[in-house]
């Protein structure tokens, strides 16, 4: 019985000899030896034949895994990602000083034996056989490179890297016989171009182009003699020789590499001397993987853009599929992000908020009738330290969003309109609207059980002045909650439902809105790119497309490039063009005169949006477009624990923020930097004709009842006007004719109302107003 170890396994004399037995016996198939009988040899080797004959005859190779490069819309590079920073180049890009350096080091007699080095394997023996166990493989150049496709193989699973690199008998079979494979297939110089693309230089650079770039900041074609010895050492032991942080041993290392170098007979002995005498002269570029390097505060787009790759089913059936394609990388992939559009929104966040503050923003900006994202930042830079974060508070949390979104308010309020035209309202549809009422109740729903307020719930509006009655032109101007809750109860919840699906708006989270009025107030979560790009289906005339964020990706493997199918935006129209037409024109006015007049744009170009604050002043909002660019801006606290009041943002005191104070200031000065010395186009209104509103003349107190901006000069008489103390009251040029029905004030009504509450008296005071 021979000797074994406990366990079952053979000695370490045994292993050594059945090492030595099996290479001898690959070396000689390769190179065409015969070979005496196996007991001439003193070696029991024959159950290693038999697992030698077994090992499948083909070896994989996986396209080596790259570095990503993406690019903005222009061709800029953003950021590069990878999981193994490795630039693949062909041998004759790659310094021969280095070629000749690692087979000097590495495999002097590469070009002389074939896959195994029969003296190299002899000469092992010894030091096996005084080690008591496998010390030394006598591994070529070529057996190297095998290894390495293992361990490429392995990606980044811990457990098969392990099982890569093991130094077993049965690895070095698996070795051996992959080695002749090589050989015959592939030729000593392809074998030696694979092998200086895929081994591990240090400092996470794979391959010699990345190593060069990493120590020496420059191609590995530029290479000098000194530099070419010092990679070359690295790769027997990255970490040893490191020559950032071991520049002794590194030098001592590199001088041992050029001397073998004049040794062999690649250079002479006085370059080699010259050479040990140069200084290691690194210019060390640092690692920038990943989005957290990225340029032009394109972090979030970039993480964005990865996501979308991981997520979407165009770039692979399943998950795996896709990761595998990404970490495997040589990928250009070019975006849609236009740079100066990019510029202008961290130019804007810059200037109104800072990273520091309580509150973050957030802006997206979308291209109308292509889906494109042409910007998108956040206050809050993209890392793990203070005031950073990864969460990317413009999208969904199906793209490294929030897990929710975060509540729209007012800017809710154009889709209720667009489902009330929709079905048939026009845009002089009036509503008594006044400061406070209970949700209407039952309202229809898409179900058909209608919703109930069981609880007299109820909504008010944001001053007390606002009542109405009004119609949907001031209302959208003033943001006036009952109108639009009076409208919902009008419509019923179904048609907006149907209008959200088809702009796509759903919550944060994915999913779909509630049936509930509240909606029309925005107490849901929705993400800026949701909003920006639903606003973009008005810009367009009515025409929804989804977002898309890539352009095109080419992928480099084995020399070649291909091109990657992409996901493309996909428009349907989503409302009539007379509609999205009519919600451009209410939505103008909120610019001109309403809430968002801090927000218009000063440059002569047509542009519409709209405000939205919601509760406690946690979110503020303000979303709006041309006719060629859409964009959102959000504006609170990620966590929703900041009430907006009494508050320092950006360096200023707002003593209540809501959605025309400061989100507004910023959607005008990204659009504004985004479209210059671009056309923006002109908007298709919609002429809306309406006679006056009806409201009640002046209370008791001689104060109007609205806060309208004619300062008491407004629908000053009707029918049974105002009666004793009359006065100062204003009328229409002689031209006007007034309505039938319609009969003036006394002379002396009240004095101090304010807008379209009419003139009431201190006394007395009219009651009435247009009919």
């Amino acid at each position: 019985m021979p000797n074994k170890r406990s366990g079952g396994g053979l000695s370490a004399t045994q292993q050594a000899a059945k090492f030595l037995g099996v290479s001898v016996l690959a070396g000689a198939v390769a190179a065409g030896i015969a070979l005496p009988a196996a007991g001439a040899l003193g070696l029991a080797a024959k159950g290693s034949v038999e697992g030698f004959d077994e090992i499948p005859a083909n070896l994989k190779r996986p396209p080596l895994s790259q570095r990503t490069t993406i690019l903005d819309a222009k061709g800029g590079q953003i950021a590069t990602v990878y999981s193994r920073d490795r630039t693949v180049v062909e041998l004759k890009n790659i310094s021969p000083y280095l070629q000749k350096a690692i087979v000097a080091i590495e495999d002097s007699r590469f070009y002389e034996h074939g896959a195994i080095d029969l003296k190299g394997v002899l000469r092992a023996l010894n030091k096996n056989a005084q080690s008591g166990g496998v010390a030394q493989g006598a591994s070529t150049l070529t057996q190297q490179y095998v290894k390495n496709v293992f361990v490429e193989e392995a990606g980044d699973d811990p457990t098969k890297v392990a099982q890569a690199q093991q130094q077993t008998v049965g690895r070095k079979v698996q070795e051996l016989k992959y080695a002749i494979q090589v050989e015959e297939e592939l030729g000593k110089k392809k074998i030696l171009e694979n092998y200086l693309n895929i081994t591990f230089f240090g400092q996470q650079a794979y391959g010699a182009e990345a190593a060069s770039r990493r120590y020496f900041s420059k191609a590995a074609k530029d290479l000098t003699l000194p530099q070419a010895a010092l990679l070359a050492g690295l790769v027997q032991s990255p970490t040893r020789y490191d020559p950032v942080n071991d520049p002794a041993e590194a030098i001592k290392r590199r001088n041992t590499v050029l001397q073998r170098m004049a040794e062999v007979g690649d250079i002479s002995q006085q370059q080699a001397d010259a050479g040990k005498k140069a200084p290691l002269g690194l210019k060390v570029s640092q690692p920038k993987n990943g989005c957290i390097v990225a340029v032009k505060g394109a972090s979030f787009f970039c993480k964005y853009v990865e996501r979308e790759f991981l997520a979407n089913p165009v770039f692979g059936k399943t998950r795996e599929d896709r990761t595998k394609i990404w970490n495997q990388g040589g990928l250009t992939i070019r975006t849609t992000l236009d740079p100066q559009s990019q510029a202008s929104v961290q130019a804007s966040i810059k200037e109104h908020v800072n990273k520091s503050d309580s509150v973050a923003t957030a802006v997206t900006l979308v291209e109308p009738g292509t889906g494109k994202i042409l910007g998108m930042g956040q206050s809050k830079p993209y890392g793990y330290g203070k005031n950073e974060t990864e969460i990317n508070y413009s999208v969904g949390s199906d793209r490294g969003g929030s897990n929710f979104g975060f509540p729209t308010g007012s800017t809710f309020k154009p889709f209720v309109a667009a489902a009330a035209l929709e079905e048939g309202r026009q845009p002089i549809q009036e509503y008594s609207s006044p400061y406070e009422m209970e949700y209407p109740s039952p309202v229809q729903t898409c179900s058909g059980k209608p919703w109930t307020n069981l609880e007299n719930a109820k909504v008010e509006n944001e001053s007390e002045s606002e009542k109405g009655p009004y119609r949907l032109r001031k209302a959208m101007e003033l943001s006036v909650n009952t109108y639009f809750v009076q409208m919902i109860s009008d419509i019923g919840l179904c048609p907006v439902v149907k209008m959200t699906d088809a702009l796509h708006v759903t919550q944060g989270n994915g999913d779909k809105l509630p049936e509930v009025p509240a909606i029309a107030l925005g107490s849901k979560g929705i993400s800026p790119l949701t909003m920006a790009s639903a606003y973009a289906a008005f810009a367009s005339r009515g025409m929804y497309c989804t977002p898309i964020a890539i352009e095109s990706i080419t992928q480099k493997t084995n020399g070649q490039e291909k091109s990657l199918e992409v996901p493309k935006s996909t428009c349907s129209r989503a409302m009539s063009e007379k509609t999205a037409d009519t919600i451009s024109t209410l939505l103008q006015g909120v610019v001109d005169s309403g809430t968002g007049k801090a927000a218009g744009l000063t440059d002569g170009r047509d542009n519409a949006g709209k405000t939205g604050t919601t509760d406690e002043r946690k979110n503020a909002w303000f979303v709006g477009y041309t006719p060629t660019l859409s964009g959102a801006v959000w504006v609170g606290s990620a966590m929703q624990n900041v009430k907006m009041t009494n508050i320092r943002i950006g360096g200023v005191f707002h003593e209540l923020v809501f959605g025309g104070a400061v989100p507004g200031p910023i959607w005008k000065d990204a659009m504004t930097g985004a479209l210059v010395g671009k056309d923006s186009g002109k908007f298709n209104l919609v002429p809306i004709i309406e006679p006056p509103v009806q409201k009640p003349g002046g209370n008791d107190d001689g104060r109007g009842d609205d806060d309208g901006d004619n300062n008491g000069n407004n629908n000053a008489g009707a029918t049974n006007g105002g009666a004793d103390n009359g006065g100062n009251t204003t009328f229409p040029p002689p031209t006007f004719s007034f309505p039938p029905g319609f009969v003036q004030g006394n002379d002396n009504g009240g004095n101090n109302g304010n807008g379209n509450g009419g003139n009431g008296g201190n006394g007395d005071g009219g009651n009435g107003g247009f009919p």
